[in-house]
């Protein structure tokens, strides 16, 4: 990925905040049939192991799990808040008419060495730690207790758990950091008035 410096985060905790926020990652891995890509959601545990470790759970019938078997070096894509920046938002624009359209992002990159968890008790804890994070806001959260034992049984069957030993993360905010500051807080004064509150409170507190 090329990351310009104004554009580099270094900083481990916010690529784990940016992984918590946005926990559906892309598998990317390479095997005798080439590139391939997988969506799914991940929980990192930034503290484990020396760089952090990620875990899913697939479908048994995706072949990734086999494709890739234990020992495979694959990278996750986390993507986070993005949005298309027009060149009209800048107030230098009107003035000078020296300024371009682009796209501002944020998104990490996590590389790591793949371990297939094919056993019941990982893949049933994994699942309801997921379960417990994303059923937490709603007013009745939905719990692994709520279905007929027998159901989830078969279900959980049905699905393969992955863990990947984070080596390095790598992350990119692009973030109009290399524009005027007025510029950029007017973009993101836009993006708020669009609705894109989570991109436009990230610009303001680029530096």
């Amino acid at each position: 990925m090329y990351i310009p410096e104004h554009f580099t985060e270094p900083r481990p905790e916010a690529l784990a905040r940016l992984i918590h926020a946005h926990p559906l990652g892309m598998l990317v891995t390479h095997g005798e049939h080439g590139l391939d890509a997988d969506h799914i959601p991940f929980e990192f545990d930034p503290d484990a192991g020396t760089g952090g470790v990620l875990t899913a759970h697939v479908a048994r019938a995706n072949p990734v799990w086999q494709r890739c078997p234990t020992g495979t070096p694959v990278m996750v894509v986390f993507r986070g808040a993005e949005a298309y920046i027009s060149p009209n938002w800048y107030p230098s624009k009107h003035e000078a008419h020296r300024q371009v359209p682009t796209w501002n992002y944020e998104v990490v990159h996590a590389h790591g060495i793949l371990t297939v968890r094919d056993d019941a008790r990982f893949v049933r804890g994994l699942v309801a730690r997921l379960t417990r994070r994303h059923e937490a806001p709603e007013p009745r959260p939905w719990k692994m207790g709520d279905a007929p034992p027998e159901y989830l049984d078969a279900l959980l069957r049905s699905i393969v758990g992955i863990e990947i030993a984070v080596t390095s993360l790598v992350g990119k905010v692009k973030l109009s950091q290399n524009k005027d500051a007025r510029d950029r807080l007017a973009a993101a004064d836009t993006l708020d008035t669009r609705g894109r509150h989570d991109l436009a409170q990230s610009m303001r507190n680029a530096v």
